[in-house]
């Protein structure tokens, strides 16, 4: 008999990831998976899963999670509070939730996301290899809802760090980004760039973090679409920078003025609206990157 848990409460939004199905490009098909990639991983070790296990990723938590059968659960990500039949639990740890229990997360401290993951990881069809949910194509699971049940698979014993000190999200970013390949569309993009101070619009989502702020002068104009990646930093024809995240589409023909340092992106993943970015930009050169 299959091991489950049932999604009580979703919160704003709780979606299956895992580290997503990169190398489908030219499918069309973006990444995907958890745009906090290390957090997620954490939480897997936590609870004895591979790395690569699928988990849940909660926008804002407030999700409300019962046991069906014994199994162990981490929560990672910002520091948040978590209860497990009503008492207090710790985040950061693994965590015994007995058949029937009930698992609670709060909203996180500081930050957007937090990652559940549970012994035998979510074991929902795969698409592409991967299970992950892009909500810009719509392969993978749907979006989560109340009352859904979900499947597990085979829990293996748990193993590592048993805490670990939780993410704290900053108020302001110092963000790495590699100028190019189209910072000639702009009137000298790297003092522009340097200069530049941007807060996180509150229409930013996994798609993109949407940046408001100073305006970049770019020429006027399109090019024709090209391949985007993630951390692609794209300006539309109003000058306010998009920096691409997981489920961002695979072309585009707006000017990418520079690519952000992976390391970055999950602290731009979990940037709350408001929060104050500014940009390290660098070149590349023979003997590699020069700030």
């Amino acid at each position: 008999m299959k091991r489950t848990i049932t999604v009580v409460r979703t919160g704003p939004q709780a979606l299956i990831q895992d580290l997503g199905r990169p190398g489908h490009a030219h499918l069309g098909v973006p990444p995907s998976g958890a745009v906090d990639p290390d957090s997620i991983k954490l939480a897997n070790r936590l609870v004895g899963n591979p790395e690569t296990a699928a988990g849940l990723e909660l926008l804002l938590g407030g999700t409300h999670i019962t046991a069906e059968a014994s199994c162990t659960v981490a929560v990672t990500g910002p520091a948040v509070e978590v209860r497990i039949d009503g008492k207090l639990a710790d985040s950061h740890q693994p965590l015994h939730l007995p058949k029937g229990s009930t698992l609670e997360i709060g909203t996180p401290d500081t930050g957007l996301r937090t990652y559940l993951a549970v012994s035998g990881g979510i074991d929902t069809p795969p698409a592409l290899g991967s299970r992950s949910t892009d909500l810009l194509s719509g392969i993978g699971p749907e979006p989560l809802r109340d009352h859904d049940v979900l499947e597990l698979g085979t829990p293996a014993p748990a193993n590592g760090a048993d805490v670990v000190p939780p993410l704290r999200a900053p108020l302001e970013l110092d963000v790495a980004i590699l100028l190019g390949p189209r910072d000639d569309w702009f009137d000298d993009a790297e003092t522009q760039l340097r200069q530049g101070v941007w807060t996180v619009s509150d229409r930013s989502n996994r798609v993109g973090v949407r940046l408001r702020g100073t305006k970049l002068n770019r020429r006027d104009g399109e090019i024709p679409s090209e391949g985007m990646i993630t951390g692609a930093v794209q300006v539309p024809p109003d000058g306010h920078p998009v920096v691409f995240l997981n489920d961002h589409p695979t072309t585009g023909g707006y000017p990418v003025i520079g690519v952000v340092d992976r390391d970055h992106l999950r602290f731009l993943g979990q940037a709350r609206p408001g929060t104050t970015v500014r940009f390290r930009p660098m070149r590349v050169s023979t003997t590699g990157p020069h700030r």
